[in-house]
């Protein structure tokens, strides 16, 4: 038998492990609807999500390995690389446009959409989530995949491939938005509407951590304890406060300043 190798940097599953050309995970609730998701992106030949490759022997979920570096740990991504994310969410929400989820599905909903959602959605569609290799670019941890939206999901990869930060730079974060934003190809209406699901999107995972500090619910109250609620409240009030200069730089007709 294969031998297994532990892999570190997730936040909700208790022991994820590479076996071979594998990753294998404990099986949650959630984990039929996540399989149907990922089936039904491989019969949509997209590219940019592991194969689900059943269970194993100890009901383990198991998935396709995919070799390369996190994109969390490589520089931040130029307007070029921003364009390509956006492209490739764009691809995944079509692709899952003409998903019908199993009648019996159970999903895992964090931060929940205000209307409920029309389309499923990856949820943490973020650097630490973003596997690159020379030949694909594959997000990975699908275990909160559940309804929400176009917007609501790009939202919150706005936050964190950008990314925002406390007290940023408009002038230079309004021309990355824009570049994720051209990748992804959101019409004039869209681009109007995306700033205010970007700010309420990062609220939300604020909000996330406070009611896990007050509850204990984890890992949230663990990570709140570690301080990540002090990036992302002051981050949601930043992108607050510069709505309307988000929406200038989406809408003008000037094109991308930098990249």
């Amino acid at each position: 038998m294969e031998s297994e190798e532990v892999l570190t940097g997730g936040n909700v599953a208790a022991q994820v492990v590479r076996v071979g050309s594998t990753v294998r995970k404990p099986s949650l609730p959630q984990t039929a609807g996540v399989e149907a998701v990922l089936t039904h992106l491989a019969e949509r030949q997209f590219d940019g999500a592991p194969r689900t490759l059943g269970r194993d022997d100890q009901d383990r979920h198991v998935l396709e390995y995919i070799p390369g570096a996190l994109a969390h740990a490589l520089p931040p991504f130029s307007p070029e690389e921003l364009r390509r994310v956006g492209r490739l969410i764009r691809e995944l929400h079509d692709a899952m446009d003409t998903f019908q989820p199993p009648s019996d599905a159970t999903w895992h909903v964090l931060v929940p959409h205000p209307a409920g959602g029309d389309l499923i959605c990856h949820n943490d569609l973020a650097p630490w989530n973003l596997v690159c290799n020379d030949q694909r670019w594959v997000f990975i941890d699908w275990d909160n995949a559940a309804p929400s939206s176009r917007l609501w999901d790009l939202g919150y990869a706005a936050t964190a491939f950008l990314p925002f930060v406390p007290r940023g730079d408009v002038e230079a974060d309004s021309p990355r938005l824009r570049a994720l934003v051209e990748g992804y190809g959101l019409n004039l209406e869209q681009r109007r509407a995306l700033p205010a699901q970007i700010a309420a999107r990062t609220r939300g995972q604020y909000e996330l951590l406070v009611r896990g500090h007050r509850t204990g619910e984890q890992p949230w109250a663990r990570m709140y304890a570690e301080g990540h609620a002090d990036y992302w409240g002051p981050t949601a009030a930043y992108i607050e406060e510069h709505h309307d200069d988000w929406v200038t730089a989406l809408v003008s007709e000037r094109p991308s300043s930098k990249g």
